[in-house]
């Protein structure tokens, strides 16, 4: 999935069938967990910041591959919100998403943003994925690969195919030689198998798992290997695990022309803030002409055609955005004033919050986790086919992927993740989600037996709880207090209206630097 929706993204960060891996030789049926190794007990240190001033933070060391308890050693880092309550419900890790983003401030967060009495009854875990952030090694492919100008992500000439083809082949070839001794074990299932590795250093009977994107990935997969270990399991902004990951991708460009879409109808409805007319298919054009114009002509050698995109595409996970995309935007078209677009490229690009790392960790996890097309001509058939239709993302999300065509490491096998053992999860949903849309999370729905369906009908916002829809949040606290789960019988058991689109800036917020909401400052973008 296209990473970091705010570093969502993240989403990015970005799952019925559900697929996990497993080597392609292994039986088929139910995975059997590996064995693991003894767990050290964790030593915890305070680490808090002035927003999160009780956060712990510890190490963990885990083997890399688990299939052998003793091989090397890779460290995990950790971190932590202690519980408070004579009521102890056990620890409750939570992730991002990515594949990629970092955990351990969002353990804070959410300890922060959930009701008090809630959050006191868990010990609230983060954590940074093997091979994330703080976690050792932390996996860097290629330092700078992101860095502008870029060639114009759409192949309109063989020139420009090629040079982005090179790009995507140089970055696996850099991954693999850097890395040739880790890359096989950097997965899904391997990130699954050090979840429950924290389990036992927690000395824990079960966990208690909420995630976003694709950590709701992370957390389905660890359920079908592990039910039993399994207390709550909470899943936001869905990831469908029937087409990880290469058609999920195809999937999201659709969803997120929508998403631009719906931007340019916001625009239209606010002539009087940015004069750039009432007919949001000729904005849209307008978007496109400054496209064009900055593929020739770079702001500030700084913003051409691809890192536009990157702009841009954070508007399609947290509508939060828009009023500063669109002053940026209003300023080029009106006055060729290019110094809210660089501004506004160096707060939101896409490319991307979690930097080299997380786009390294994302690349290393999804190219091993199940296959994607070796044959290029697929990749452009199916880019060149989605792109007439929904032009506004689908070459910058192939050449994002496109490393995939050249990974280094053989890929897994995917299994069905169907589930009737796991207790009853609680499942949130945005209608008109671009980075996990919607029909994911009905799949999911179906795949985890019992579990139920909140849907935010009309949002388009990716990671939707904790962020002001008190109806939303009401479910999750709900559940987080003594499992309650609502029931329709049907596709979806409870609904909640979206919130109010944002409005235009004021003069006083449009001259400071916006960061989104604080959760949308920490998911991993692209899923």
């Amino acid at each position: 999935m296209r990473k970091r929706a705010v570093a969502l993204c993240g989403a990015a960060a970005v799952v019925a069938g559900m697929v996990t891996s497993v080597p392609a030789d292994a039986s088929a049926g139910r995975p059997t967990a590996p064995r693991t190794a003894q767990t050290a007990k964790l030593t915890w240190k305070k680490c808090g910041t002035s927003g999160y001033p009780t956060l712990q933070c510890a190490s963990l060391k885990v083997p890399l591959d688990h299939s052998n308890p003793y091989s090397e050693r890779i460290t995990l880092a950790l971190s932590r919100v202690p519980h408070t309550a004579k009521k102890y419900q056990g620890p409750l890790l939570v992730n991002p998403g990515g594949p990629g983003g970092s955990g351990l401030t969002l353990a804070g967060f959410v300890a922060s943003a959930l009701p008090e009495k809630v959050a006191a009854q868990y010990d609230v875990i983060g954590f940074d994925p093997r091979g994330v952030g703080a976690s050792r090694p932390a996996l860097d492919c290629a330092p700078g690969h992101f860095d502008p100008v870029r060639p114009d992500s759409v192949p309109a000439t063989p020139a420009l195919e090629k040079a982005n083809l090179a790009r995507a082949e140089s970055f696996a070839k850099a991954c693999g030689t850097k890395y040739a001794d880790l890359l096989p074990y950097i997965d899904t299932v391997s990130a699954v198998q050090d979840l429950d590795a924290i389990r036992q250093s927690l000395g824990a009977r079960q966990i208690n798992y909420f995630g976003y994107s694709y950590g709701t990935y992370l957390g389905a997969v660890y359920a079908k290997l592990h039910p039993d270990r399994v207390r709550r399991l909470a899943l936001d902004s869905v990831v469908d695990p029937t087409g990880v990951w290469y058609e999920d991708n195809l999937a999201q460009d659709h969803a997120f022309n929508d998403r631009h879409l719906a931007f340019m109808s916001w625009v239209a409805k606010h002539d009087k803030a940015y004069r750039l007319g009432t007919d949001p298919a000729r904005i849209e054009a307008k978007w496109y002409a400054m496209r064009a114009t900055l593929a020739r002509e770079p702001a500030d050698k700084k913003v051409g055609a691809a890192e536009l995109e990157d702009t841009f595409l954070p508007g399609g996970y947290y509508n939060g955005y828009w009023p500063y995309l669109a002053e940026a935007f209003a300023a080029y078209v009106n006055d060729r004033n290019t110094a809210p677009l660089v501004e506004a490229y160096e707060n939101f690009a896409a490319v991307d919050a979690a930097g080299d790392n997380g786009y390294s960790v994302y690349t290393a996890v999804q190219c091993r986790d199940a296959s994607w097309p070796r044959d290029w001509n697929r990749w452009r058939a199916d880019n060149w086919a989605v792109h007439a239709k929904a032009p506004f993302m689908t070459w910058s999300n192939a050449w994002y992927n496109a490393p995939c065509a050249f990974w280094p490491t053989d890929p897994l096998q995917p299994v069905d993740l169907a589930n009737d053992s796991v207790p009853p999860a609680l499942l949130f949903q945005a209608t008109d989600d671009a980075a996990t849309p919607y029909e994911g999370a009905v799949t999911v729905h179906q795949l985890l037996r019992g579990s139920s369906l909140v849907v935010e009908q009309g949002g388009g916002n990716h990671g939707i709880t904790l962020s002001g829809n008190t109806c939303l949040d009401k479910h999750l606290a709900a559940y987080l207090t003594d499992g309650t789960v609502p029931r329709s019988g049907g596709e979806v058991d409870a609904v909640c209206q979206t919130l109010p689109a944002p409005d235009p800036l004021t003069a006083k917020a449009a001259s400071t630097t916006a960061r989104g909401s604080t959760l949308h400052g920490l998911l991993g973008f692209r899923g």
